[in-house]
């Protein structure tokens, strides 16, 4: 069994969790106990926690994301999600400065929430994030809901704040997905942005499975376009992915062996303070 890092994990224990019938889907029971023994029996050293969305559209608060990790009894980190508004930039700061060393990094909802990474709004956000070194994850790509902005979700927009941002450490999450190749050339095109492979499928449909062999052969191109898999992070999107899923989805990537502990592994390490 190969060692991982999870960079990707949901959980809230709350009633309106947008995500519950992707865990009822999977037979799985959605709570702390569950996933720190899925965490084990995996191999999985570490995972960052943020916030699922809700029904409403809303997050869970930031402070039960760290409760929860200290819960966890050192498996789980917080990722702090962050709304677009001046006060919720603020209050999120603050909570960050008051748990230094805790936090491990923030979340932009791009999609879920009609604005571009490089809106003024966030800027207190990234000199922080800068300063200590803590990387900022993006939503990219399909979302959850179906009223959602795809043109906010679009990967390229977030070339513009690579683009004058070169030392904030960037993530676009889900690849991009469906625009996978444009989040492939976003790593291949600035060194400080990196890209999960978390949430890029889910079972159940009529082509299911050849959908995953369709993401698996999409995505092993792209790090082929970028020329490097230095930059790509594991994730599952935990509940919408299992680990026996997550896991061996990467396996079906055709890479040389040496870059499956990169991308399991050694890239989190350079990109999470843990």
């Amino acid at each position: 069994m190969t060692r991982a890092i999870d960079a990707h994990i949901h959980l809230s224990e709350r009633k309106g969790d947008a995500l519950i019938p992707y865990a009822q889907g999977h037979g799985l029971r959605y709570d702390l106990e569950e996933l720190l023994s899925l965490m084990d029996g995996n191999d999985i050293e570490a995972g960052m926690l943020l916030s699922p969305p809700m029904l409403d559209n809303t997050i869970v608060d930031n402070e039960r994301i760290l409760a929860l990790c200290r819960r966890s009894r050192g498996k789980l980190h917080p990722v702090l999600t962050v709304e677009p508004s001046r006060a919720q930039v603020r209050e999120s700061l603050s909570l960050a400065r008051k748990r230094k060393g805790e936090v491990k990094g923030f979340k932009v909802r791009l999609g879920y929430v009609p604005f571009y990474p490089d809106d003024p709004v966030f800027s207190p956000l990234y000199d922080y994030a800068e300063s200590e070194d803590l990387p900022v994850m993006f939503h990219t790509g399909d979302t959850g809901i179906s009223n959602a902005s795809l043109k906010h979700a679009h990967p390229l927009n977030l070339d513009a704040l690579a683009n004058v941002r070169e030392s904030l450490k960037i993530v676009a999450c889900h690849m991009g997905n469906p625009w996978i190749e444009d989040a492939a050339e976003l790593v291949y095109k600035h060194r400080n942005v990196y890209a999960d492979l978390s949430g890029l499928f889910a079972v159940g449909a009529k082509y299911s499975r050849e959908y995953v062999e369709y993401v698996a052969d999409r995505v092993s191109k792209a790090i082929f376009f970028a020329g490097r898999a230095d930059k790509f992070l594991f994730g599952t999107d935990y509940p919408v992915e299992t680990y026996d899923m997550a896991l061996s989805f990467v396996r079906r990537l055709k890479l040389y062996e040496d870059d499956f502990d990169r991308i399991l592994y050694s890239n989190a390490k350079e990109v999470f303070p843990v």
